[in-house]
C-alpha cells in the first residue's frame, strides 16, 4: 500500500476515531482509520469500558448469589467461582463489539489501515506495521486517546504491580489488593475483586475519594463502599513498591508530611489516573502545540496549529470520557462536511459503574459556591422510593441544583441503583434548559427508580410529597 489518498484520516481507532470515521463515511467523505492495536474500538472497548462492566456484571450476580437472593426466598448453596469463565465472557463480549465496528467499517465504506500511524507534514502520514506505506489526506484527525499514568516508584509489570489493564486479567483473586488512586477506575475495578473475595484497600493522595465529584455525593459514596468491606487510606502517597515472591510491600507517607509506613498486598492496582497518548505522533515534525498539561491544543473548531490536521477525545482538553470523544468525532466529521453542528459541553455525563452506581452531569455544588451563584438543592433518597424499596436496593439519593431566581437546573448527582440510566433524564433536560419545576411537572411512571429524580425536582421548592 503507498500514497493512498483520502478527504480524512483518523488516527487512532478508538470511540472518537472509530464513530468520527463512520459519521465521515456516511456523510460521503473518503475514510480512512489507522489503528495499531490490532482490534478497533481503542482502550474503552479492549481493556477499559467494556471488559470492566462485564466484570462488574459477573461479580454483582455473584455477590447477590452470594448475600442477596436468601431475604428474596432463593436459596443458593454450593456456590462456587468459577474465575476462568467470568474472564472467558468478558473477552467475548470484547470480541463481538470489535467485530462489529469492522462491519461498521465496511458497510460505511471507511478504510481500516492496520499499523502506527506518523505525521509527515503536508498531508501525509507513514505508516508503520501490516498495511505500512504511506496516506495522503485533506484532514488528518488526532484520536489517539490515552494510556495509564505512570507513579513514580512504583514500576507496573502487569502480575504483581498492575495497571487497569492487568487488573482485568487477574489469573487469581488475591487475599489482598491495594488500590491506588480512588478515582472511577480505582474504585470499579476494586469493588470487582472485592466481591469476589478479596481484602481491598484503596490508597488515595487527596482526603476524600472521587476528585472533582460533588463532594456530599462522594462521602455517601465512601460510606457505602465502606458498609461492602473496602478499606480506605486517604491523605497518602505511595513514594516506593518493593515487589517480592510473597507480593509487594508498599511505602506510604502522609501527603502533607510525616512518617513513612508500610502495607502489604498480593496485588497493587495502580490507578491514578490517564494521559494523553501523543507519543511518535510527529507532533513537532507537523508543528502541532501543546498545552501546559501536555494534550494537544485547538481552537473551538478542533483545529491544531497545523493546517488540516485536527484532534479530538484524550490527547484535548477536557474530560477523559469515551462518550465526550465520541460526540467530537461526529462533531468534527459533520464539520468537515460542511455541516455546523453543535457541541454542549455543560452537559457531558459522568459515571462510576460501582453498586450502587454514581452518576453526575452538570455543576457540583462546590462549584457553586465558588462562582458566587446563588442556588437552591433538592434531594430525595432511595429509601424513600417505592421501587428501590421493593428491589432491596434503597442505597443513595437524589440531589438536584438549580438557580435560585429562574429555577434553570444546573446540576444533578445521583448515587444509587441504576443511577447510570436515570441520570439521562437530566442530561436531557439540561439540554433543553429546563427548570426543576419542569422535571418535577412532568408524569411519570409508578412505581419506577425515576421517580427519585422528580421527587428531589420538587424538593427544589420543598414540595415533595413522599418525605
Amino acid at each position: 500500500m503507498s500514497d493512498q489518498e483520502f478527504d480524512v484520516v483518523f488516527i487512532g481507532g478508538g470511540p472518537g476515531g472509530y464513530t468520527g470515521a463512520i459519521r465521515a463515511g456516511q456523510l460521503g467523505l473518503k475514510t480512512a482509520c489507522v489503528e495499531m492495536r490490532g482490534a478497533l474500538g481503542g482502550t474503552c472497548l479492549n481493556v477499559g469500558c467494556i471488559p470492566s462492566k462485564a466484570l462488574l456484571q459477573s461479580s454483582e450476580k455473584y455477590a447477590e448469589a452470594e448475600h442477596a437472593l436468601a431475604e428474596h426466598g432463593v436459596a443458593v448453596s454450593g456456590l462456587k467461582l468459577d474465575l476462568k469463565t467470568m474472564l472467558a465472557r468478558k473477552d467475548k463480549v470484547v470480541d463481538g463489539l470489535t467485530q462489529g465496528i469492522e462491519f461498521l467499517f465496511k458497510k460505511n465504506k471507511v478504510s481500516y489501515i492496520k499499523g502506527r500511524g506518523t505525521l509527515l507534514g503536508g498531508g501525509r502520514i507513514k505508516i508503520e506495521g501490516p498495511d505500512a506505506g504511506t496516506l495522503k489526506a485533506k484532514h488528518i484527525v488526532l484520536s489517539t486517546g490515552s494510556e495509564v499514568m505512570p507513579l513514580p516508584g512504583v514500576e507496573i509489570d502487569e502480575k504483581k504491580i498492575v495497571s487497569s489493564t492487568g487488573g482485568l486479567a487477574l489469573p487469581k483473586v488475591p487475599k489482598e489488593l491495594v488500590v491506588i488512586g480512588a478515582g472511577y477506575i480505582g474504585l470499579e475495578l476494586g469493588t470487582v475483586w472485592r466481591r469476589l473475595g478479596a481484602k481491598v484497600t484503596v490508597v488515595e493522595f487527596l482526603d476524600r475519594i472521587l476528585p472533582g465529584m460533588d463532594a456530599e455525593i462522594a462521602k455517601t459514596m465512601q460510606r457505602i463502599l465502606k458498609k461492602q468491606g473496602i478499606e480506605f487510606r486517604l491523605g497518602k502517597k505511595v513514594t516506593a513498591a518493593k515487589s517480592a515472591r510473597a507480593g509487594v510491600t508498599l511505602t506510604l507517607e502522609p501527603a502533607k508530611g510525616g512518617e513513612a509506613e508500610t502495607l502489604k498486598a498480593d496485588v497493587v492496582l495502580v490507578s491514578i489516573g490517564r494521559r494523553p497518548y501523543v507519543e511518535g505522533l510527529g507532533l513537532e515534525t507537523a508543528g502541532i502545540a501543546l498545552t501546559d498539561r501536555g494534550r494537544v491544543k485547538v481552537d473551538d473548531h478542533y483545529r491544531t496549529s497545523a493546517e488540516g490536521v485536527y484532534a479530538i477525545g484524550d490527547v484535548i482538553d477536557g474530560p477523559m470520557l469515551a462518550h465526550k470523544a465520541e460526540e467530537e468525532g461526529v462533531v468534527l466529521a459533520e464539520m468537515l462536511s460542511g455541516q455546523k453542528p453543535h457541541m454542549n459541553y455543560d452537559v457531558i455525563p459522568g459515571v462510576v459503574y460501582t453498586w450502587p452506581e454514581c452518576a453526575t452531569v452538570g455543576k457540583t455544588e462546590e462549584q457553586l459556591k465558588e462562582a458566587g451563584t446563588d442556588y437552591k438543592v433538592g434531594k430525595f433518597p432511595f429509601s424513600a422510593n417505592s421501587r428501590a424499596r421493593a428491589n432491596g436496593d434503597t442505597e443513595g439519593m437524589v440531589k438536584v441544583l438549580a438557580d435560585a431566581r429562574t429555577d434553570r437546573v444546573l446540576g444533578v448527582h445521583i448515587i444509587g441503583p441504576e443511577a447510570g440510566n436515570m441520570i439521562h433524564e437530566a442530561v436531557l433536560a439540561m439540554e433543553f434548559g429546563a427548570s426543576a419545576e419542569d422535571i418535577a411537572r412532568t408524569c411519570h411512571a409508578h412505581p419506577t427508580l425515576n421517580e427519585a429524580v422528580r421527587e428531589a425536582a420538587l424538593n427544589v421548592d420543598k414540595l415533595s410529597r413522599q418525605m
